[in-house]
């Protein structure tokens, strides 16, 4: 059997609407396209509706499905990303708010030593709301003065590339949401992406951003007041973890 080139991580949570929709019909339907050897790793976060059954119908020699008890998206990613095989490990939204043709734009930049490709919103952002755009300005400072991470436009677009090497280490050291015992409803973890990078900063890998055509989708699950305290204690957070040395070893 051939090695596999690409790992592609999808996150659901009560995604039964998008699916039925062909959110992941699209997926697929892309990658018979590509020329090298891939898999899909679909992971349900304990859905309450039909998103377990239907990712099922998918389950395939390439195609895996893990279901885990919910515990939000960031463990499920973490679940996913640690189960890859592929030399490029990329995780992404069901909903395909970032087509999955753009993994293109990203795949090269690997060639050229970077060890974490990740796509960019920059500053257009299709469709999305006044309040998400104040509330992204906001979070950059914030993360730029506390974390140093103020040359990254877009930390938390949900479509991110790794050297499989690169995403073992970096996943297996995260701090604030590798172990979370069962939530309720739906969580956005903000914080997750910005421990992601942060890490990839610290322990020395290359970091290119890439913009890339991203669509927003509406969603009930955004909170902008809590999910905007949330995502500045989950800054906080890190910046003591690193403080403390819980990053290092």
């Amino acid at each position: 059997m051939k090695s596999i080139y690409l790992s592609i991580v999808i996150p659901a949570y009560n995604e039964e609407t998008n699916i039925r929709l062909g959110a992941l019909d699209k997926v697929f339907r892309y990658l018979e396209t590509v020329s090298y050897p891939w898999e899909v790793i679909i992971v349900d976060d304990g859905s309450s509706d039909e998103t377990g059954a239907l990712m099922e119908e998918f389950r395939s020699t390439n195609v895996s499905v893990i279901h885990s008890p919910h515990q939000g998206k960031a463990s499920t990613v973490i679940a996913g990303v640690l189960a890859a095989r592929g030399e490029i490990v990329l995780f992404t939204d069901l909903d395909q708010a970032a087509p999955i043709r753009e993994i293109e734009k990203l795949l090269p930049w690997f060639r050229n030593n970077y060890d974490v490709v990740i796509g960019s919103r920059n500053t257009r952002r299709e469709g999305a709301p006044l309040l998400r755009l104040v509330m992204a300005r906001g979070f950059m400072m914030l993360r730029s003065v506390l974390l140093g991470l103020g040359d990254i436009r877009d930390t938390q677009c949900g479509f991110k590339a790794f050297k499989q090497r690169s995403a073992r280490r970096i996943f297996q050291r995260l701090k604030l949401y590798g172990q979370r015992h069962r939530v309720e409803g739906s969580m956005v973890t903000a914080g997750f992406d910005i421990e992601v990078l942060f890490l990839a900063r610290i322990m020395g890998y290359q970091i290119k951003e890439v913009p890339i055509e991203w669509h927003y989708v509406e969603t009930r699950r955004v909170n902008p007041v809590k999910d905007s305290w949330q995502g500045f204690m989950d800054i906080v957070r890190i910046r003591l973890n690193a403080w403390r040395g819980l990053y290092i070893g």
